[in-house]
């Protein structure tokens, strides 16, 4: 049975949610599932803007063929080959041999590495129009946000843009469609700002300038490849992008990271934590070994200053935390003020280690001295924890 949406009278929502996956692209957790967002377009010509990943076909392809109503499908709009977005273009194109793809020539492509055949195309490129009759599609090239062939397309009659995967969320839609018919900001934001950092916050710059060429179209209405479209306080969530996609923290507060075995170096993170509060300074503590990393990096992008503390491990970084601090650098995370602690029974190369891994980041400021215990904390490294909290505050 079709499950469709109308956006306008005749835009409608055709995509479908998945809540049975459990890591999107093989490596974040999505315990709320995704939506695979797609939009069918009925005016004189039809258009399709994008398809849905293989898990969804059935329902995207009864929801297709339900809106079409019979009607010949005239275009499939290709902005982004993910195969979450494309691995059912075959499948419209044999139902529909008299469709054309529209794509540029960098997805074209890929169409043929990704699928081993030729397709009926027309290529376009940045400024050009797709006439539908009421309908007047433009497109504009936005590389690396986050594949180097995305486009976005928008519709000059509706003010609608189809972002691609600008603008998304993870978590299924459950039956609502646009961003007001949900309390966004309670049950939707953190996950909005997971989405960005982890999917596209390595490509800041291509994203701001996305944003420079959106800012001179007159926008209606947003629709992502992902989650909600937004028709209501858009400036709000394009506000974020800017905060985001500029590396700025969003709140003044820190992210205290810890690797702990047997609990004394958590106890550390615990102390300054609390020292911390006392100020009256916000903190967010997470154990990298239990979780989510996007989860991590995501307030890591949301804060100003992070705080990472990890034991000596087989004479260097504990395995977690070095992966994390490596998918951090990885992200291009910029303009944070850092302090590191470390721990060991005998040997002390924790700080070392972690140190080398966020010098690369750009504009980052480490705060104080590395800290250094043994064993356990002990009256001294709580002197120095303390020392660590005022410095810290003093720099807020």
């Amino acid at each position: 049975m079709y499950c469709t949406r109308k956006i306008y009278d005749d835009i409608i929502w055709v995509g479908a949610d998945n809540r049975r996956l459990k890591l999107f692209e093989a490596v974040y957790n999505v315990p709320r599932g995704i939506s695979y967002n797609s939009y069918l377009i009925l005016d004189e010509k039809t258009a399709l803007i994008d398809t849905a990943d293989r898990a969804v076909t059935d329902t995207f392809i009864e929801n297709v063929e339900h809106t079409l109503g019979g009607r010949a499908l005239d275009y499939l709009v290709v902005q982004h080959m993910e195969p979450d977005h494309s691995a059912t273009l075959l499948d419209v194109l044999l139902r529909h041999p008299e469709c054309t793809v529209v794509c540029n020539k960098m997805t074209l492509d890929m169409i043929k590495a990704f699928k081993g055949t030729e397709v009926k195309a027309l290529t376009v490129k940045e400024g050009d129009v797709l006439d539908l009759g009421k309908h007047k599609l433009t497109f504009v090239s936005a590389p690396m946000v986050h594949w180097p062939e995305v486009m976005v397309t928008f519709d000059t009659a509706t003010g609608t843009l189809f972002s691609a995967d600008a603008f998304g969320t993870f978590g299924a839609l459950n039956g609502a469609l646009f961003a007001d018919e949900v309390d966004f900001d309670r049950d939707y934001l953190d996950e909005a700002r997971r989405y960005y950092c982890n999917i596209v916050g390595k490509y800041g710059m291509q994203v701001e300038k996305l944003l420079g060429k959106a800012s001179a179209l007159d926008i209606k209405m947003i629709c992502p490849l992902h989650g909600f479209v937004w028709r209501e306080n858009i400036d709000y969530y394009v506000n974020k992008y800017v905060h985001w996609a500029g590396y700025k923290p969003e709140e003044q507060g820190v992210v205290i990271a810890y690797a702990s075995v047997y609990g004394n170096t958590e106890n550390a993170a615990n102390v300054l934590a609390c020292r911390l509060l006392e100020m009256g300074i916000k903190c967010v503590m997470h154990d990298v070994s239990v979780s989510e990393h996007s989860a991590i990096i995501a307030d890591c992008f949301k804060c100003s200053h992070l705080v990472f503390a990890s034991m000596t491990y087989n004479g260097g970084v504990f395995v977690n935390m070095e992966n994390l601090l490596r998918d951090l650098a990885a992200h291009a995370l910029k303009g944070r003020k850092i302090a590191l602690i470390e721990s060991g029974s005998w040997a002390l190369t924790a700080g070392k280690g972690m140190r080398e891994i966020l010098s690369s980041l750009k504009d980052t400021e480490f705060i104080s001295d590395d800290i250094s215990f043994k064993s356990s904390l002990g009256a001294e490294g709580e002197e120095l924890i303390d020392k660590l909290a005022h410095r810290i505050k003093e720099s807020i």
